[in-house]
């Protein structure tokens, strides 16, 4: 049986990933079961990607909020697009409850050119560049040709002293940073020239997906409670994370909600979060 993906691509399906996903969504072993066959009686060969996901995410929604916006972490990192600003931002405030300092949109100049840096991050004597590549194609994979770019970028940067977060700080580190995947040439080029990785999948432990779920930086686009609208209202006020209406639930109050409706975003929200604001 196959499955086409964003891309277009046809792939075999994989019976273990979707099984994956839907325990990790909080869903216990009898629940994934139950929707894995639920999926499994509307497949046909050739179904989208898209299909089963739809098709998954409504089954989760039915058991619990909370499993569904898990389960739709990939999407909900697309929702913050179509550009990268938000992107940015919800990627500096990873680093930020990682101990870091962190900025963005920050213009640079090097030895022959300036710079426009997406996040710049300091901790300690550290400074770190990032660059960001957001991605609207859930498939997309980043080709060898961007880190040999940000190499040359971070190379024309990392002789010269510049003045943030009170300290002056050399370049230290640069990392690459996307919500979609890397190529086999791209993770072997990072690694000699000692540039940072970080996507969807990869480090296998430092990932953009076990960020998020090991300090609970779910992006607000994860809640299955608000409407498009809605969350885009809420990046617009700077709220990036789900976490930030449980600490600080009179956000809400921009819109002309129900009490039972402001219930319900703020029970999912602190479901998903697992209550520890």
């Amino acid at each position: 049986m196959n499955v086409r993906k964003y891309s277009g691509d046809l792939v075999p399906f994989n019976p273990d990933s979707l099984l994956y996903s839907l325990k990790n969504s909080g869903a216990n072993e009898n629940e994934s079961q139950s929707i894995f066959k639920v999926v499994e009686r509307e497949m046909f060969d050739g179904i989208s990607t898209k299909k089963l996901y739809e098709i998954a995410f409504a089954e989760l929604k039915k058991l619990r909020h909370s499993f569904a916006a898990r389960y739709s972490l990939k999407n909900a990192i697309k929702a913050l697009g179509p550009e990268g600003y938000y992107f940015e931002k919800w990627m500096a405030k990873i680093l930020q409850t990682q101990g870091y300092d962190a900025i963005t949109s920050q213009t640079l100049q090097g030895s022959a050119v300036t710079h426009e840096i997406d996040v710049l991050a300091s901790r300690k004597s550290e400074l770190l560049i990032c660059e960001c590549k957001f991605r609207n194609d859930l498939d997309a994979k980043i080709s060898v040709t961007t880190p040999m770019y940000f190499l040359s970028r971070f190379n024309d940067l990392k002789e010269h002293t510049f003045d943030f977060f009170g300290k002056k700080l050399q370049p230290t580190k640069g990392f690459l940073i996307t919500n979609a995947f890397f190529t086999i040439d791209s993770i072997a080029f990072a690694e000699y020239y000692d540039i940072e990785l970080i996507s969807w999948n990869y480090p296998p432990k430092r990932n953009i997906k076990s960020l998020t779920d090991d300090f609970t930086m779910y992006p607000i686009t994860c809640l299955t409670t608000l409407t498009d609208e809605e969350e885009r209202l809420l990046l617009e006020k700077n709220c990036l994370l789900v976490k930030e209406i449980v600490r600080n639930p009179v956000l809400l109050d921009h819109f002309k909600f129900s009490e039972e409706k402001k219930i319900q975003v703020l029970e999912e929200a602190r479901d998903l979060c697992g209550d520890q604001e």
